[in-house]
């Protein structure tokens, strides 16, 4: 599975993740920069991505609509793209465990 980066998140993120999650990329180098939610949340689904977002409007959108796209909401508030970085590291497992779990649709990871 690959990750979408929000806009919220650090385009680096894509760059810097791609040993563990390649891929995956951030909304700017899509043409999402500055896009609805909606937009996003339908370039997701139509390529197959799960979303990163620090934006508590993902979460909503995915308790609202269920999945795909599924969601992982980043609960660090004012952080580091460092930060971020050894936060998913660090929760590789559980988000690739998420990604392939048939039921869940988001992952809040803090």
């Amino acid at each position: 599975m690959k990750l979408l980066f929000d806009e919220n998140l650090s385009h680096k993120l894509a760059e810097l993740l791609a040993d563990i999650f390649p891929d995956s990329t951030h909304v700017r180098n899509v043409g999402l920069k500055s896009a609805d939610d909606p937009d996003v949340w339908k370039f997701a689904i139509e390529n197959d991505f799960a979303i990163v977002s620090k934006d508590e409007d993902m979460h909503d959108r995915s308790l609202l609509f269920g999945f795909p796209p599924k969601v992982i909401w980043i609960r660090l508030g004012n952080c580091s793209t460092a930060q971020v970085e050894a936060l998913i590291r660090r929760d590789k497992d559980m988000i690739l465990n998420f990604i392939q779990d048939d039921v869940a649709s988001f992952l809040t990871i803090s």
